[in-house]
């Protein structure tokens, strides 16, 4: 059994601690860290979790773990993850990987160094919906794919979310807080990046909170609010992603993939089941196909579950770091790209892992 401790128990935290403890059978959560301490308490209680920690060291001291879930705010990913690595921990963490690409190398290259697995979310991928969308382009029912589009339109946050101030500032922003969703299952259903380009910018220098308990409070800007971005993927396929917190928009595909015999609406990578649609001229029409992969409900840990067995078996992680780097490469490249007003060749290589496998066992990984 891999023994897992959580850094961080914040929004994200309540589905992780649910899945880890009543739907993944081969990881079991014995330690929590938070710097607000009742949260760790209340996690403490609620799941029967055995320990808390002190702080973020003692749960790196701790000989029983055997990877640290780092759940802390994206600008804090890097610095827990480093420490942890440093530590001898294998570490899977929320997205994105880091908060710059300079501090993902960092990372990426001292988990070579170290001999440790360093991977983390999303891992929505791994779910039904779009498990079933790979399979329908492995199997040719699109035909050649040909291109892609990718849109996350919405008017930021702060009308919502109890702290939304995070995501306007260092590691925020639509494309590293929403991007690795839409990016992340672009890689796995047409394979890696071989280049971008891009155009972004700031709309609104402030933002006024609504949403209680910062309700009037104004945030200051201080990243790239509106993304657009164009990537050349590595099997010639064309496509073009779209994420803002500037705007309102009605629902629309948050993914289109377009093939030489027809087209697939993904649905929305946030999630793990959602409605797949294909159509073909023959058709005339989209029709919704079937779900033929587990996992369609709300299973984040699934990719943490997934490098537990990985670490267990030997095989390759799913949720590894050539993933998690590979889409922050790419995503940071768009700002590179309208910054520096050219083409953006990746550096880094990406390779599709094993598609998943359903387990007669629900919560037992292959």
């Amino acid at each position: 059994m891999i023994k897992i401790a959580m850094i961080g128990v914040g929004c994200i935290s309540g589905i992780y601690l649910e899945n880890i403890t009543n739907k993944f059978k081969e990881i079991e959560l014995i330690g929590v860290c938070d710097l607000v301490r009742e949260r760790a308490e209340n996690a403490k209680e609620k799941y029967n979790v055995p320990k808390i920690y002190d702080t973020m060291y003692d749960a790196f001291a701790d000989e029983e773990v055997d990877i640290i879930l780092n759940l802390t705010r994206p600008y804090e990913h890097y610095e827990v993850t480093k420490a942890a690595l440093l530590a001898g921990k294998h570490v899977y963490s929320e997205k994105p990987l880091a908060a710059s690409l300079e501090e993902g190398i960092e990372l990426k290259d001292l988990a070579e160094k170290n001999n440790l697995r360093l991977g983390g979310a999303p891992d929505t991928f791994l779910g039904a919906g779009i498990q079933t969308c790979r399979k329908l382009i492995d199997d040719g029912y699109i035909g050649t794919p040909i291109g892609a589009s990718a849109f996350m339109i919405c008017r930021g946050h702060e009308t919502w979310h109890p702290d939304p101030e995070f995501y306007y500032k260092y590691g925020g922003g639509p494309m590293l807080d929403m991007g690795p969703y839409y990016i992340t299952a672009l890689i796995n259903l047409l394979g890696g990046v071989s280049g971008v380009t891009g155009i972004t910018k700031k709309s609104f220098d402030t933002r006024t909170i609504t949403s209680q308990p910062f309700c009037g409070k104004v945030i200051d800007v201080d990243v790239e609010t509106h993304v657009t971005g164009i990537m050349q993927f590595d099997n010639g396929a064309v496509g073009t992603i779209f994420t803002t917190f500037d705007a309102y928009s009605a629902p629309h595909s948050p993914i289109e993939i377009y093939g030489s015999k027809g087209t697939l609406l993904v649905p929305d990578p946030n999630c793990f089941g959602g409605p797949v649609k294909l159509f073909r001229p023959e058709d005339g029409q989209y029709r919704e196909m079937p779900l033929v992969f587990d996992y369609a409900e709300n299973s984040r840990a699934l990719g943490l579950a997934d490098m537990a067995k990985a670490i267990e078996t030997g095989r390759e992680a799913r949720c590894d770091y050539t993933q998690t780097f590979h889409a922050l490469e790419v995503m940071t490249s768009f700002e590179v790209s309208s910054r520096e007003k050219k083409y953006i060749p990746m550096k880094s290589k990406y390779n599709r892992k094993a598609p998943m496998q359903n387990n007669p066992v629900k919560g037992i990984l292959d």
